[in-house]
């Protein structure tokens, strides 16, 4: 390539000649050239969409001028003759070829390019040009795609950083303004700055399917040599001089050449755009001055992450998609095999373990490296897990991210420890060197692995990198002598993988053996005991086990049976010899109880459990009156349904609904979860089921207060799907009760267009079926619902005048302004629009109809301004114009204006997971 770079327009002019080896055993009639930076051409590719499916706006809103794009000027063979090729809107992302003849096994053919790759801005994926003038440049270039199994591997761009080129020779002349500096991982082969203004360098590189370009005014790399090769890095570190960093490099960059295998280019890059793409989660990502981890430790363990990462992706020729999980298990498997040999001390809470302060957390007790079995079982106790086997694409981001690539290392852990002589350390170092040879993929490891095995492990690829099947066992009919304990195991899942059991005395262990429990569960164990106290299954974490909390027996004289009670503040790992009881101070509002101080009772621990508790006593500073709320939770999981979750509940609420006046409201329900087959499915349904029943204390302040107590059966049904550009919901929903039943509906549709304007809809429908009530408490509510099933948190829900009347919820008429009738007790039918304009501001407009006995229906109407700056958490509305004229200048308009506050911190905490889930 020869490549002319112009920084003030952000695009690289690119000559281009490619000649391409037939080394299949297949006849090809055309050529498949992966084109991943034309993915940032338009809000439309593929990933557009993917980002519209993690709901990141960025791209979306981006100027023109911020997008990539690659414009292909020439592209002809050996001869000169134009070659045809083909780009779809579909497959922006490569392009196919056609050749002018057919290319048969073992000949060649030279292909001729010429265009221009406009650079987009790095602000999407951390690769691009940046704000201080330079570039960092990743996959710009055209390259011939992989070819396996008969056909070129034809992969759209999804950010995933999982471009299956095929393996390449380079060799790269670049041309830059003289006062720029460039930082590659190819070979310096030389260097012309004979011209005043720009400097021309020549690069090389051979057997490679990708290299790293860096274009800096002022160069932030630094170069370390260890043995033979030089490390080149950017990442960000104030405290650690250059001595310090070196010392840490070169301990990284030994491990790895002897603990996976010699690297086999000259120079590797490590930089910080790297890390940002993909950084380690956890503890050390929290600002200096209050991280538990020293600055060194922060900096190697930033380090390790980033360099394995490279070294794997730029030495191993797999698939990165495909065969994603070998990358992750390698990676993830050296990291932990790393910190045993150079940390075995360090815990997952770093300096905060040795405070007294958290003694009494679990979490304090987890070693650096047993946090990942945690992190993958945060999808597990969801349900939200995957088959690490899978392609990677398919994975929802924080499996991607974070749950299956560390469920792929401690994969590799586990094998290793049953195996226990070495074999998987040799398998990937015998994997590596086969790399240095020949393409491969993820079957070619799986083949190492069982040949070097003294044991049959088809069990491990069946189940624990190809199922999403889960492991969990437990004691039965244990007894025990003074000499020796017998046991039988009950395998409670009927998936197979061997277990280690513990003896443990005093908290040390003084005995561990693997066993391979079979589907019958009749096996009977005998061990000698050796003065256990205990015996445990999967002491150490080393099986990704499901439910650890059945996992152990004790063998005093005096069995307790029961785990003991443990009282912890705020939030802790679950602890599997303890019945944890977590508590924190709790403040909530409304108007007529002023502010709640309380206590929560919990038992919801960081991973999820099948039964929670939360009980929240509280005082009514203004009332004083005791308040509060409790909530009892069943969830009941199905592994391979698209029913995935049962949740059974009880929940109950007694706070003031006026200033004299409590209600209790008891909440029995159950709903049933269902979701796509495709994980990455943004649509969701639910069927919901509940009996609401309420108590009201009599109240002089309300005037229609004729039903105090009632009960109300309601069933819902929702279809949701929703994403950044589309969002979609329908709702029905029924209710009966004594002296009512009624029947509703409700559509809700956003669309974000490509000019960046936004479009919301809502129709809303809704009728008695009967109703002999004599007052609106149970009507259809046109601008604001009586909420007589407690539903809404309103802070002041009897009021009709002043602040908290203002309050707006989204619920039945949704309506902004005060129009009489304000309550439909027959049947209503609205429509709600609004039209974003610039930005957060909106133009919106409900129109409908409202119809109650012996009355005609009334047509209502209203517009005016919302001010929309948290959709669904905070907005402002300012009517202009209605049924009740020009609002806008009538006296007390400030009364008019409507609002949405959000205050919980749960509702808030949606906007950033779902992105994530």
């Amino acid at each position: 390539m020869e490549v002319a770079v112009n920084l003030e327009l952000k695009t690289l002019n690119v000559k281009q000649d490619i000649t391409f080896y037939n080394t299949s055993n297949d006849s090809l009639i055309s050529i498949v050239l992966n084109d991943w930076n034309n993915a940032f051409s338009d809000k439309n590719t593929p990933l557009a969409k993917r980002f519209s499916d993690e709901f990141y706006r960025g791209f979306h809103v981006a100027k023109p001028e911020e997008r990539g794009s690659t414009t292909i000027l020439n592209l002809t063979d050996s001869e000169n003759l134009a070659l045809e090729w083909e780009r779809t809107d579909k497959n922006p992302d490569f392009i196919v070829v056609k050749l002018n003849r057919k290319l048969n096994p073992g000949e060649k053919i030279d292909l001729h390019l010429t265009y221009i790759s406009k650079i987009p801005s790095d602000k999407f994926t951390h690769y691009g040009f940046g704000q201080n003038g330079g570039m960092k440049l990743k996959n710009w270039f055209l390259t011939p795609a992989r070819f396996e199994n008969h056909k070129f591997i034809k992969n759209n761009n999804f950010n995933l950083d999982d471009i299956a080129n095929a393996s390449s020779d380079y060799e790269v002349e670049i041309k830059i303004p003289n006062n720029y500096s460039i930082t590659t991982d190819l070979n310096s082969v030389s260097k012309d700055v004979s011209n005043t203004a720009f400097s021309s360098y020549l690069f090389s590189g051979t057997n490679r399917t990708d290299f790293n370009l860096f274009i800096e005014k002022q160069n932030s790399f630094r170069s370390y040599t260890t043995g033979d090769l030089e490390v080149l890095s950017d990442l960000k570190t104030k405290k650690l001089n250059d001595v310090q960093r070196a010392i840490v490099i070169n301990r990284v960059a030994t491990f790895a050449n002897e603990f996976i295998g010699k690297y086999p280019h000259r120079k590797i890059t490590v930089s910080q755009a790297d890390y940002d793409r993909n950084p380690f989660y956890g503890l050390n990502q929290l600002p200096s001055f209050i991280s538990p981890f020293s600055d060194e430790f922060i900096f190697e363990i930033t380090f390790l992450k980033t360099y394995l990462n490279n070294y794997l992706k730029t030495s191993l020729r797999l698939d990165p998609r495909r065969d994603n999980w070998v990358y992750d298990g390698i990676q993830i498997y050296t990291m932990m095999k790393y910190m045993e040999e150079n940390h075995l001390d360090q815990k997952m809470l770093g300096r905060l373990s040795d405070m007294k302060l958290f003694k009494s957390y679990n979490i304090t007790n987890l070693t650096f490296n047993e946090q990942y079995n945690y992190y993958y079982m945060l999808m597990a106790r969801k349900n939200l897990d995957q088959p690490i086997g899978d392609p990677k694409n398919t994975l929802i981001k924080f499996n991607e991210q974070i749950a299956s690539k560390y469920r792929a290392g401690l994969s590799l852990s586990y094998l290793d420890d049953y195996l226990n002589h070495n074999i998987v350390p040799e398998s990937v170092q015998e994997f590596y060197n086969l790399n240095k040879k020949r393409q491969t993929n993820r079957y070619d490891f799986e083949d190492i692995l069982t040949k070097n095995s003294p044991k049959k492990i088809n069990w491990f690829f069946e189940t624990i990198i190809d199922s999403r099947e889960i492991i969990d066992y437990k004691f039965t009919n244990v007894s025990r002598t003074k000499d020796s304990v017998q046991f039988q195991i009950k395998n409670k899942t009927g998936i197979y993988a061997p277990i280690p059991i513990y003896g443990i005395r005093k908290n040390e262990v003084v005995f561990k053996t693997w066993i391979e429990p079979k589907n019958n569960n009749d096996s009977i164990y005998n061990f000698e005991r050796k003065n256990a106290d205990k015996i445990v299954i999967n002491y150490d974490n080393e099986v990704p086990e499901y439910n650890q909390r059945n996992n152990w027996k004790s063998l005093k004289n005096v069995v307790i049976t029961n785990r003991p009670i443990k009282f912890n503040f705020a939030k802790d790992l679950e602890d599997p010899y303890y019945n944890q009881i977590l508590y924190i101070p709790t403040l909530t509002y409304n108007y007529y109880d002023g502010f709640t101080p309380g206590f929560r009772f919990h038992n919801k621990t960081i991973l999820d459990k099948p039964f929670t508790f939360d009980i929240n006593p509280a005082y009514s500073l203004k009332a004083q009156t005791i308040s509060g709320s409790s909530a009892f939770v069943w969830n009941q999981y199905y592994r391979n349904s698209t029913l995935y979750n049962v949740r059974y509940s009880l929940s109950q609420n007694y706070y003031h609904y006026a200033p004299d006046a409590t209600y209790l409201r008891l909440n029995p329900m159950v709903q049933f979860r269902i979701r796509e087959k495709n994980f990455r499915d943004n649509r969701k349904q639910l069927f919901l089921f509940r009996q609401v029943i309420v108590n009201r204390e009599a109240s002089d302040y309300i005037t229609d207060n004729s039903t105090p107590n009632y009960s109300v059966f309601n069933a819902r049904y929702s279809n949701t799907k929703t994403e950044l550009i589309n969002h979609f919901n329908f709702m029905t929903d029924v209710q009966f009760s004594g002296d009512f039943g009624k029947l509703s509906a409700e559509i809700e549709y956003r669309r974000l267009f490509e000019n960046n304007r936004k479009l919301n809809l809502r129709l809303y429908v809704g009728s008695f079926l009967y109703n002999t009530t004599n007052s609106d408490y149970f009507s259809f509510g046109l601008d604001r619902p009586t909420d007589y099933m407690f539903d809404y948190n309103f802070y002041g829900r009897s009021e009709s005048t002043g602040f908290f009347s203002q309050q707006f919820v989204m619920a039945e008429g949704g309506f902004k302004s005060k129009i009489e009738p304000s309550y439909a007790n027959q049947w209503i039918s609205t429509v709600n629009a609004s039209y974003a304009v610039w930005n957060w501001i909106e133009l919106y407009g409900d129109i409908g109809f409202t119809k109650s006995k012996h009355q005609s229906a009334d047509f209502v109407y209203d517009s005016g301004v919302r001010l929309n700056l948290v959709p669904d958490y905070f907005e402002l509305y300012f009517p202009v114009y209605s049924n009740n004229g020009w609002e806008i200048t009538q006296t007390k308009y400030n009364e008019k204006i409507r609002f949405v506050i959000t205050l919980s911190p749960k509702t808030l905490v949606n906007l950033f997971t779902r992105k994530w889930l």
